[in-house]
């Protein structure tokens, strides 16, 4: 192999989670390429291939070999063919790579390429590829020098150089830095290095790819937890010793993504921590990846599992409701009562409740004193009366009439059907502060208007689906058939598939005659179930692809609903007052 200044590739970079070979195929029954290039140095930029070496082994035996020299079309430099021993003249009645690659693209077909410092040589043949037109079939890699890091200890060996680990393994040919020499010095070690990996428990092609890259102890301890887990869409739970969960995961392949866990591609410190604590896996398998993801959010919510960092749990969530009384005035709370009419929610913190509310208080004359106030007896004003900034009915300086028509009135609009009011004060606000030149103060504004849209989009779709007692959908499976859904008041009742060629109606009545029973009620748009459920089941409802099958009444939202101020939200969630000063939708 020749040095050089070159970009060295990152394991990571060579996708060996792709190709044809299978993972859990014992290394003695696996078919190996081993292959090593000789360049001109530099970087890999589709050229400077001079030569190309490659043994095709399986069990200890050679199947074949590949070797020629390559005119890269460059002039080599001198230090290469002092190294190499390969000439100009050599090289000039050579054929060029883009002659090459067919035949070795179809010497490496549905085997492991080999290589020492795999990803110099496999940068140098993707670039190839890339620059001729040749699709990289993307092989499952193993690089000989990282696994000596791993199985060779520095008492054994000095370094991990080609040249080094072929005197340790006693090799038949000894590198040369000539192509062939080199690879058939590494077929040697290759065998040598897989001898050493029976006492690492490391048996087949995907542990030996794996074993090699930088996995710690404790995943390589606890991989036997991801053995057995279906290839199928589902649920997985990590449980500890007292079978506590302690984190839930969702997948379109349950025992793919558990493995990955267990790999150098894992290098979350919580993840490590969490699988030192886990004893098993529980699957849960799942009719398509809806369901899962429903699952998921069931079970987080259920055991609230420790390292669920980006769970969000329906006990947080709080509302911003109109109190009772002849003037009510606007309050955070955690959940709704019976009598409750006028609310806005749910939001995911207190926070982004207050912004909310503090828009709708520069937009409409809401009172926002605690105090409580009675239509007989007069309350002292506070310092917001006196500003203007209140209509005061704590002195009674405004009728229960006009409150609400001045106040109360534009809330609930804004929440059930039409914001325009609400918006209109708002944009006129961050106009007179923006044209001020107070941009500080407009840029606060925004982002109270951006939380009033915010919230109002996402309840007014929310409410347009769970107020539906019953919806069934399908959507195409990705092997044919159709995934189907059934949904009652925003919650999802059951699921499967139907298999292709099948009509999916006698699917849906199977469905139907098992699902959960849901019955109408509760307060808020999720009243049966938690606002994340609905979002992702609406966001599977409103997928191009996704077909209404049935319904039980009509799905629709208001025409002058909040959904109409969409575009005026995203600028608004993406800063710039100025550019909403002038927006009226």
């Amino acid at each position: 192999m020749a040095p050089g200044e070159y970009v060295q590739q990152t394991l990571a970079g060579l996708d060996q989670s792709a190709g044809g070979v299978d993972p859990a195929l014992p290394l003695y029954a696996t078919t190996f390429v081993v292959v090593d290039l000789e360049t001109t140095g530099g970087s890999p930029d589709g050229g400077g291939i001079t030569e190309i070496g490659a043994v095709k082994v399986r069990g200890g035996e050679e199947l074949g070999v590949l070797a020629t020299l390559v005119n890269p079309g460059v002039p080599i430099p001198p230090f290469i063919t002092v190294l190499t021993g390969i000439t100009q003249a050599m090289l000039i009645p050579a054929p060029p790579i883009e002659e090459v690659l067919p035949s070795f693209l179809e010497f490496v077909a549905d085997a492991v390429l080999v290589a020492h410092n795999a990803p110099y040589d496999v940068g140098f043949l993707k670039a190839a590829c890339a620059k001729h037109g040749y699709r990289w079939p993307n092989p499952r890699v193993l690089d000989t020098a990282a696994l000596a890091r791993r199985v060779l200890s520095r008492d054994e060996v000095p370094n991990r150089k080609l040249g080094t680990l072929a005197a340790y393994f006693r090799t038949a040919t000894q590198p040369t830095h000539r192509a062939l020499d080199d690879a058939k010095a590494t077929v040697d070690v290759l065998h040598g290095l897989i001898a050493r990996l029976g006492g690492h428990r490391v048996d087949t092609v995907g542990d030996a790819i794996e074993f090699a890259r930088a996995v710690t102890p404790t995943q390589r301890r606890k991989r036997h937890l991801a053995d057995g887990l279906p290839k199928a869409p589902g649920v997985y739970i990590f449980r500890a010793a007292d079978d506590r969960p302690l984190y839930v995961g969702t997948s379109g392949d349950i025992a793919t993504r558990v493995r990955s866990y267990f790999t150098a591609a894992e290098k979350r410190a919580r993840m490590s921590e969490m699988l030192a604590a886990a004893e098993r896996v529980e699957a849960v398998e799942c009719a398509h990846p809806l369901e899962a993801e429903v699952r998921e959010l069931r079970l987080i919510a259920a055991h609230a599992p420790p390292y669920n960092r980006r769970s969000k749990y329906p006990e947080r969530m709080v509302w911003l409701k109109l109190t009772g009384g002849p003037y009510p005035r606007l309050s955070v709370v955690r959940g709704l009562a019976p009598g409750d009419t006028a609310y806005l929610g749910p939001f995911r913190s207190t926070r982004a409740a207050e912004l909310a509310a503090a828009g709708f208080h520069d937009a409409v004359p809401l009172r926002q004193c605690t105090h409580r106030l009675s239509l007989r007896t007069v309350t002292p004003a506070c310092a917001l009366a006196e500003l203007g900034r209140c209509p005061a009915p704590c002195e009674h300086r405004i009728t229960p009439q006009e409150y609400d028509d001045r106040a109360v009135a534009p809330f609930r609009a804004a929440t059930t059907s039409d914001p325009q009011v609400v918006v209109d004060a708002l944009l006129a606000r961050i106009e007179a502060l923006s044209t001020a030149q107070r941009y500080e103060e407009a840029a606060v504004v925004r982002s109270r208007l951006a939380a009033v849209l915010r919230a109002a989009v996402r309840m007014q779709r929310l409410a347009a689906l769970t107020r539906i007692a019953e919806v069934a959908a399908a959507r195409p499976a990705a092997g044919g058939g159709w995934e189907l859904a059934l949904i009652r008041y925003g919650r999802l009742a059951g699921a499967g598939v139907s298999p292709p060629g099948v009509h999916p109606r006698p699917t849906i009545t199977a469905i139907r005659a098992t699902a959960e029973t849901v019955e109408p009620g509760g307060h808020g748009p999720v009243p049966r179930a938690t606002a994340e459920e609905t979002e992702r089941i609406l966001s599977w409802l409103e997928r191009p692809e996704t077909r209404l099958v049935e319904m039980t009444s009509v799905w629709s939202s208001p025409v002058a609903g909040a959904g109409r101020f969409r575009d005026l939200l995203v600028k608004a969630e993406g800063g710039g007052s100025h550019q909403l000063s002038t927006e009226r939708p």
